[in-house]
């Protein structure tokens, strides 16, 4: 075998897989805990205020923006690969902002932290999501930087978009988000059919 043969995957593939199989099995552990806690405690579920479901139509627009970016970036569309990609970071810091009012519209309801074991699983939960949320925030802020910086000519614009290495992290960025999204959706379910199971 040719060792000099290009490799099928690239390791940042591979990486990336493995870090959301990690998240993956955080959340599972997570669901499965709160649900034991509930059945050993018989502690009655909280009801999600309502901006926890506003927060996932800000979550699925930026994944809609990067999806679209994404789009223009293999266009050569330039001023909309970023004016897409600027929309991805502003839905991403709305989505940060309403989630601590949401927050606080359950403290609002003295559902504080110590409030029961189900609040603090809720609390949990939602801050570890946003936690990995923010991680996600500084690489949009670098396609932003480098696109507004490297993309002044059309020569440069040129040697911009046939970056096979940028692709591949813009590919690596758009399935990192999306994996978010589809994890909050999951969330939020989660804590309905809890809800509604009394």
């Amino acid at each position: 075998m040719d060792s000099r043969r290009t490799q099928v995957i690239h390791p940042s593939y591979i990486a990336l897989t493995l870090v959301l199989f990690g998240i993956t099995s955080l959340f599972l552990g997570l669901s499965a805990s709160y649900i034991y806690q509930r059945v050993q405690t018989g502690a009655p579920p909280i009801e999600l205020p309502s901006l926890f479901y506003y927060n996932t139509l800000l979550l699925l627009g930026s994944s809609y923006t990067l999806i679209m970016a994404h789009k223009m970036y293999l266009q050569d569309n330039t001023r909309a690969y970023q004016g897409y990609l600027i929309a991805t970071l502003l839905l991403t810091l709305g989505f940060l902002a309403c989630q601590i009012l949401a927050w606080n519209q359950l403290r609002s309801q003295e559902i504080f932290v110590n409030y029961s074991n189900m609040a603090s699983y809720i609390y949990l939960i939602s801050a570890v999501h946003l936690l990995h949320v923010v991680a996600g925030i500084p690489f949009i802020g670098i396609f932003i930087y480098t696109s507004i910086k490297k993309m002044k000519t059309p020569v440069s614009v040129l040697v911009y978009f046939s970056d096979p290495a940028r692709r591949r992290k813009l590919k690596l960025l758009s399935w990192y988000w999306h994996f978010l999204d589809g994890l909050w959706i999951y969330l939020i379910l989660f804590f309905i059919i809890n809800y509604m199971i009394k």
